[in-house]
């Protein structure tokens, strides 16, 4: 078996044997993904990419590879997210470090993306300052600043290990001329105003937090997820500030929980700040985006 301390039988650790192996044994403890999950942490530790492994199914691992592999299942049998592991995830088909700093970038963020560039389609971007809440690893500022190649974003996080990791990913991705990133809470270090600002706060109740399952609960920083009691208390903080940072015109773009739209529709309409309140789906049918704008006259 592949996680006994026995390695005798190196000769015959072949990339479709000790991938049988792994599977198995991560499908045991109800992985959600025992074959994809093995294949990323093999291709991370034989620095191969997945296709390799079904082109060349005979390869035999050195024991230095097959001690590595047999690590990083044991991490992920104890619930450690794969892109903890292997120290990455792609976001927008870009690449991105990640570690316990940080959370692990989700593909329904991709839609918030989507849709400040859809609006974003319409105007100059030259002439944008873009500000996001909570970078977290910088995966939506890093992605709005690789497709909009002249505007300027400032991005906030009160981590300053995430900064670190978000600078890095700037660096990365060849953006971080475009970028500011900025240590504070929330709005502290920002000045000036701006015509979008983006965020995927912080939106998990406590409640719902204590069910998370443990991969998140026991390895995501706390202070990414946790969001007061009903999960909106950041939304809150960044409506309200809206009326300070956004000039007249200005688009919110916030990520939201399921079940949370008609709470943040509630609180965008009692500010008299905004007009134009839409939500937009993910893929899944949950609303996940609410995109309101800053009324152009009082509020």
């Amino acid at each position: 078996m592949l996680l006994m301390d026995d390695l005798n039988v190196i000769n015959d650790m072949n990339i479709f044997n000790v991938l049988s192996e792994a599977i198995q044994v991560l499908a045991s403890c109800g992985c959600a993904s025992p074959g994809l999950d093995a294949e990323v942490l093999l291709s991370a530790c034989l620095k191969k990419d997945r296709t390799h492994f079904h082109i060349d199914r005979e390869q035999s691992l050195t024991e230095h590879e097959l001690q590595e592999f047999r690590r990083y299942i044991e991490r992920r049998r104890s619930g450690e997210p794969v892109a903890y592991i292997v120290g990455k995830k792609e976001f927008w088909s870009l690449p991105f470090e990640v570690n316990k700093h940080v959370l692990v970038p989700r593909p329904e963020t991709e839609i918030l993306v989507e849709e400040v560039l859809k609006l974003c389609a319409g105007m100059k971007a030259g002439n944008l300052r873009i500000l996001e809440i909570g970078t977290g690893c910088g995966a939506i500022s890093v992605s709005l600043a690789h497709e909009l190649k002249n505007a300027q974003i400032i991005a906030t996080d009160i981590s300053q290990e995430a900064i670190k990791v978000a600078s890095r990913n700037a660096q990365i991705n060849d953006v971080a001329n475009q970028i500011s990133f900025l240590s504070g809470n929330l709005f502290e270090p920002v000045s000036g105003k701006f015509d979008i600002i983006v965020s995927n706060p912080p939106y998990i109740s406590k409640k719902e937090y204590d069910c998370l399952p443990s991969g998140v609960r026991d390895f995501e920083p706390e202070s990414a997820l946790l969001s007061g009691a009903d999960g909106t208390a950041f939304h809150r903080e960044i409506i309200k500030a809206g009326g300070i940072y956004l000039k007249p015109g200005g688009w919110s773009f916030m990520e939201i929980g399921a079940g949370q739209k008609e709470m943040v529709e509630y609180m965008l309409n009692e500010s008299n700040l905004y007009d134009s309140i839409a939500f937009r789906d993910d893929y899944a049918g949950i609303e996940r985006v609410a995109i309101a704008r800053r009324v152009t006259t009082g509020g």
